[in-house]
């Protein structure tokens, strides 16, 4: 018999939370995607049309990690309109010496929400200008809000602005996060308005057609694209990232097949042949980042299996530190 921690939501929530220490973790994380040893299969898509549904599975092994983390993450889209939440799922975290089930983290996607947001502040880190004080925020739901909170974490933001279809959702998340974070945060009712002066803008949409457009970018700005995550959803002009100075993935592999590089690929508008960096090699100094003030980059962030075992894991030992959770044996 073996025995399984069980963590609630409310569990993870009180001991895992947006801070530099979680930044650090997904940093370490994406920078382990250098490695040749590091075992990351393909994600799973099921993509469910009818209901306007997908579901992903991502799981990693990387060596000097006790643990792996397979995860089930599922984005209904249509379930605000149900006052449900478009995204749940959970963690399951196994041994990686032996197998056994170690803990289930009923999450509902918030460890997925703190994770992504992570790695949006760990491109900024390596990209953004290091003086970038503004942003633009497409999108206004839990993941834009905690981008932005995630870019205060490695950049002096002083303001924002946040365009989301809805207009009234867009004022709300302005004026929470406003009072939040202590910074003038603005909502607009046009893209181009978010995006024009913004030294650092994120797409955080599940759009199917480009909503940034080349023609709006001006030197210096740094562009984390979070949102294409399947090979329908497409949040950048392919144009942008031939107008980019540095076009970096978190995984080659996943961004031509499934992020804003796929759709650049099938319009043409980027070499085909070309040698993508990833942000791993960034991290590691394999290959620049930013090298000029002026230089317009990109970061394509997909969201990787490595994520989600350092998360998990992470979240697992504060539980046990703390004594959290409920344990049964199976």
């Amino acid at each position: 018999m073996s025995s399984i921690l069980l963590l609630t939501e409310q569990d993870l929530r009180r001991q895992v939370w947006l801070d530099l220490a979680v930044v650090d973790c997904v940093e370490q994380a994406l920078a382990s995607l250098a490695r040749d040893d590091v075992v990351m299969p393909p994600i799973l898509h099921l993509a469910i049309a009818q209901h306007n549904g997908e579901v992903d599975v991502k799981t990693a092994y990387v060596p000097g990690i006790d643990s792996f983390a397979i995860k089930i993450s599922p984005g209904f889209f249509d379930n605000p309109k149900l006052g449900l939440p478009s995204l749940n799922g959970l963690m399951v975290l196994f041994s990686a010496r032996t197998g056994l089930v170690e803990a289930i983290l009923l999450d509902n996607g918030y460890l997925t929400d703190v994770r992504t947001a992570a790695a949006g502040s760990v491109a900024a880190k390596w990209l953004a200008r290091e003086r970038a004080s503004s942003a633009g925020i497409l999108g206004a739901g839990t993941q834009a809000r905690l981008q932005l909170k995630a870019l205060t974490l490695v950049r002096p933001i002083e303001q924002a602005k946040i365009w989301a279809r809805s207009l009234e959702q867009a004022q709300a998340a302005a004026r929470e996060l406003s009072d939040e974070l202590d910074i003038n945060v603005q909502a607009v009712d046009h893209v181009r308005q978010a995006v024009e002066g913004s030294d650092i803008v994120v797409t955080t949409t599940p759009s199917r057609e480009p909503l940034l457009q080349v023609e709006w970018l001006s030197p210096g700005q740094h562009v984390t694209a979070m949102g294409s995550d399947a090979d329908y959803k497409n949040e950048l002009a392919p144009l942008v990232l031939a107008r980019a100075d540095r076009y970096v993935c978190d995984r080659v592999s996943q961004c031509a097949t499934m992020g804003e590089l796929h759709h650049a690929l099938a319009a043409g508008a980027v070499d085909a042949d070309a040698a993508w960096p990833e942000l791993a090699q960034v991290i590691t100094g394999a290959v620049p980042g930013r090298v000029d003030n002026d230089d317009i980059t990109v970061a394509d962030l997909t969201g990787t299996g490595v994520q989600d075992t350092a998360i998990a894991t992470l979240a697992h030992a504060k539980c046990v530190a703390a004594g959290a959770g409920r344990a049964f044996e199976s």
